[in-house]
């Protein structure tokens, strides 16, 4: 019989300056309540908001010395009395708020996202409440699963909003980050046209070796000429995660009746003025997206390991190496995602 572990090392940010306050501690695991399982912690993925929890700078606000990052895969090692759903062994994830199963978000819901309001997991061990996890697809290895919870499921619930995306529509997605690879994989596995957009001609590369039917280099063609590539009708869908700085270019590019699924914020800086008229003038569907709930991750799951898809894992760093690959993400260097290994074993 294993035996259950006492006590893990854990990073934590007691300061909020950036990633190089990142401080690797041991703690106690506290006692199993009977809802809950204790996960062995495989592998991590980053994303652009654990840059900003790091610095202090996360919209949607985080606790003070937190336990950073969302996004794991790992083995479940132990279980409370009352959990009868899981067992030893099994390949998990844990959803991004712990307590969003099912339905609309709520403020509640929302302070159960981990790695900022809750504590992350960036540890060897996380206790989570059980009805939190879904099992990991079999063909995915940990490292490739821990991307799922956040970019994987916003894409997805992106192309699953009250038009879902349709075989022969036509969506762009920007830039080569976590969210728009995956949105890309979803789309083309669904038989959509996908139109990439990047700076560099090296990521469009790979964006086309994942089925991107059209390639934009934004510093080659920074108006993007969609109209040209839609013969005057516009897309259908815009996965946008430039925020502010985008978001202009993306209300002119969607058709009429087209949805702008908003995501990131990466560029802050530009003149909105002129949003809500674009949006009331072309009708279009101007979507929120905070991730999603378990049942989602679930149906998503499904999808993923029939159409045997693999997340785009461009670079793994050991444990001990976190800082090194949040210097990584921050250079922006990467395609999908970069993911740190916790375990050894």
């Amino acid at each position: 019989m294993t035996s259950i572990p006492q006590k893990t090392r854990e990073y934590r940010l007691p300061k909020a300056n950036g990633f190089q306050d990142l401080t690797l501690t041991e703690t106690s695991l506290p006692k199993l309540k009977a809802t809950e399982a204790l996960v062995k912690v495989h592998a991590v993925s980053l994303q652009y908001r654990d840059l900003l929890v790091a610095k202090g700078e996360y919209p949607l606000g985080q606790k003070e010395n937190p336990v950073p990052c969302s996004d794991m895969a790992g083995e479940v090692v132990a279980l409370g009395n009352d959990v009868k759903s899981w067992k030893a062994g099994d390949r998990v994830c844990a959803n991004f708020a712990t307590d969003h199963v099912f339905g609309d978000l709520t403020k509640e819901i929302q302070m159960t996202s981990m790695g900022a309001p809750a504590d992350g997991v960036l540890t060897e061990y996380k206790i989570v409440p059980a009805h939190a996890l879904v099992g990991i697809p079999d063909h995915l290895s940990y490292e490739e699963a821990s991307t799922l919870p956040c970019a994987a499921l916003t894409a997805y619930s992106a192309l699953r909003g009250p038009i879902p995306l349709k075989g022969g529509d036509t969506i762009l997605v920007q830039g080569t980050g976590g969210v728009s690879i995956f949105a890309l994989q979803f789309a083309v596995a669904s038989g959509a046209i996908g139109i990439a957009t990047s700076s560099s001609d090296e990521k469009l590369e790979v964006a086309k070796r994942l089925g991107a039917a059209y390639m934009i280099n934004y510093k080659k063609t920074p108006d993007w000429d969609v109209m040209k590539i839609t013969n005057g009708r516009g897309v259908d869908y815009i996965v946008e995660v430039g925020g502010p700085g985008t978001i202009m270019k993306s209300v002119n590019a969607v058709r009429y009746g087209g949805t702008v699924s908003v995501i990131g914020h990466i560029e802050m800086e530009a003149d909105v003025s002129d949003l809500p008229l674009k949006v009331l003038g072309r009708a279009i569907i101007l979507r929120g997206i905070l991730i999603g709930s378990r049942q989602e991750f679930e149906n998503m799951n499904r999808f993923v390991a029939a159409a045997e898809l693999h997340p785009v894992v461009d670079k793994v760093f050991s444990f001990e190496d976190a800082r090194m690959a949040y210097e990584y993400q921050q250079s922006q260097q990467h395609v999908g995602k970069v993911v740190i290994k916790v375990s050894k074993d």
